[in-house]
């Protein structure tokens, strides 16, 4: 690897794995402690997080592993106060928990929507706020939050708090990148297209016959005729956090595999 990220921090919420297989955060965990990060992996379930750094550690990377829920702020805090005790400071804030719940504004209940915002920018909003002053003290930083396409356009399925609370991820990332553009900080957002991951197919597939219904219908929606997986949102994320992106803040950046181009 090219150690893009040699010396820095990075903090990953959502670095398990709902699943077997590769999750967004599980690879983006693993692309940045082999681009030379120190990891620390964050999830609600300590045994996918576990997973994670240890894939790591195997690797002779370095990574801890803590359990936390994203929507707790004193969770959060306890999370940063450990990187902070361990490695002295947070380099990379990235931020991948999120979840689509099916169901229209009328199918989908008041609780499921308030939970909605509540884990997919909620969750962003208590990083932030216990992060960005460590970040500005260093006088650098870089946030990757992850979004969706589903933010921008609509994809042929009803599922009103996801498209509604990431199209608050864009604007709430952007208003962050413009207010700390001066102090050396950084934030961008990734909007998957199609992804065959875990949590795609976990929240999908009550809408398809089986899995392989959800996956050739996925695909064959792809302009490049496939799902990406999650070593594109790995990827990206790994350049956006690097110092090669030093001057790209408050970008929206879809991997989607051209499906923003679509007409139909």
């Amino acid at each position: 690897m090219t150690q893009r990220l040699k010396d820095k921090v990075a903090l990953v919420l959502g670095a398990g794995s709902i699943g077997p297989g590769w999750g967004n955060g599980k690879a983006t965990a693993v692309a940045y402690a082999r681009e030379g990060a120190r990891v620390l992996a964050v999830d609600l379930s300590l045994p996918a997080a576990e997973e994670t750094a240890a894939i790591i550690r195997a690797e002779g990377g370095v990574c801890e592993a803590m359990q936390a829920d994203v929507t707790v702020d004193a969770d959060i805090a306890r999370v940063v106060a450990h990187c902070m005790a361990w490695q002295g400071r947070i380099d990379i804030l990235h931020n991948n928990v999120g979840m689509a719940y099916l169901g229209g504004p009328v199918e989908m209940s008041e609780e499921t929507w308030d939970h909605s915002l509540k884990l997919n920018v909620g969750s962003l909003f208590l990083s932030c706020r216990h992060v960005l002053p460590l970040m500005e003290a260093q006088g650098s930083g870089a946030i990757v939050n992850v979004s969706s396409i589903a933010s921008i356009r609509w994809l042929g399925t009803a599922y009103i708090g996801y498209a509604a609370s990431k199209a608050a991820v864009n604007q709430f990332t952007q208003a962050i990148a413009m207010q700390y553009a001066g102090k050396g900080i950084r934030a961008n957002a990734i909007l998957p297209g199609m992804m065959n991951t875990p949590t795609a197919r976990a929240s999908l597939g009550s809408t398809f016959a089986d899995e392989a219904d959800l996956v050739a219908k996925r695909n064959a929606a792809c302009p490049t005729g496939a799902m990406g997986d999650a070593w594109d949102i790995a990827w990206a994320s790994v350049f956006l956090a690097s110092d090669q992106a030093k001057y790209i803040t408050g970008v929206l950046l879809p991997v989607d595999g051209g499906m923003t181009c679509k007409v139909v």
